[in-house]
């Protein structure tokens, strides 16, 4: 099953078009993308059925998609998670995941623009877990059964503030308006032959940056459940993301960022793409009209 918000409202997708869940069901579920995560088992079963599936598709404008799960309770993200990208950060290898935040206000759509406030922006392709049922202290064998699915993310990170002193600022650094694009829909796990091992990548104006595969992963998806569940209750609708692989921009040498007027495109296999336009903020050292 794929889930998207298309302009606010809950559909199922479909490669012919779009069901909108409150009409097909009659007001069994609301039109609001954020709350079926509540009801998850009941909502599964409702569309597999036969009765949602004789439904007539909606064609739809890609554009009007937003963040599969509008407005979390909780989004964890896990630093350092590809040994690649240790490697290319020039630390150790850690013991256990790097947990940090990133606040729900900054997600975004699969399209829309994102405004730079530094010239100092770089990009990390993710792919983020999406908590189905609630989960504390969950064994990792037992962690997918607690996901409703997948979806693609770009954690967006602002490197000065981030990593200023005195001790490094990771939350606020990744949390500015619209630095945490998802979507184009979520993927339930049984659509995918391989939920452990899918390609991912990332271009900035089609040069490709990053390019892997979340079995490169050094705690995959049922660990970082299992690892943060021992502390902390995952609620349904909770986002994880998961962490990025090498190809960052601030350890390229020389170092590159993100700049405006440029395009960043991410992609998950068997999920799609992210197109995000870049623009720059108010304080961007290209704005010429900057105060």
């Amino acid at each position: 099953m794929r889930t998207a918000n298309l302009d606010g409202r809950l559909v199922l997708v479909h490669e012919d078009g779009v069901i909108d869940v409150e009409k097909a069901g009659n007001g069994l579920f609301p039109s609001d993308p954020q709350a079926v995560f509540d009801r998850w088992d009941e909502f599964r079963a409702w569309a597999d059925s036969a009765a949602v599936a004789d439904q007539p598709r909606t064609p739809f404008e890609k554009q009007e998609l937003g963040p599969p799960v509008p407005r979390p309770r909780q989004v964890f993200a896990v630093g350092l998670n590809y040994a690649d990208h240790v490697a290319e950060s020039q630390v150790e290898t850690p013991a256990h995941p790097a947990v940090f935040t990133k606040f729900p206000t900054s997600l975004a759509g699969p399209y829309d623009t994102v405004t730079l406030p530094s010239a100092l922006v770089d990009w990390e392709v993710e792919l983020v877990a999406v908590i189905g049922r609630e989960a504390y202290q969950v064994a990792a064998a037992d962690a997918w059964d607690h996901v409703a699915g997948v979806t693609l993310g770009q954690d967006l990170s602002d490197r000065g503030v981030q990593l200023r002193g005195p001790a490094p600022q990771f939350s606020l650094g990744k949390s500015f308006p619209g630095f945490s694009p998802t979507g184009p829909v979520l993927v339930t796990p049984d659509e995918l032959e391989q939920p452990d091992d899918l390609a991912l990548g990332c271009a900035v104006n089609g040069e490709t940056m990053q390019e892997s595969r979340t079995s490169q992963m050094i705690f995959s998806v049922p660990e970082q459940i299992a690892r943060i569940s021992a502390i902390c209750r995952l609620l349904p609708g909770d986002l994880i993301f998961t962490g990025t692989p090498a190809g960052v921009g601030g350890a390229r040498d020389p170092r590159r960022f993100l700049a405006p007027g440029e395009e960043l495109r991410s992609w998950i296999e068997g999920i799609g793409e992210l197109r995000n336009p870049l623009i720059a903020g108010p304080g961007h050292p290209q704005r010429t009209d900057a105060v």
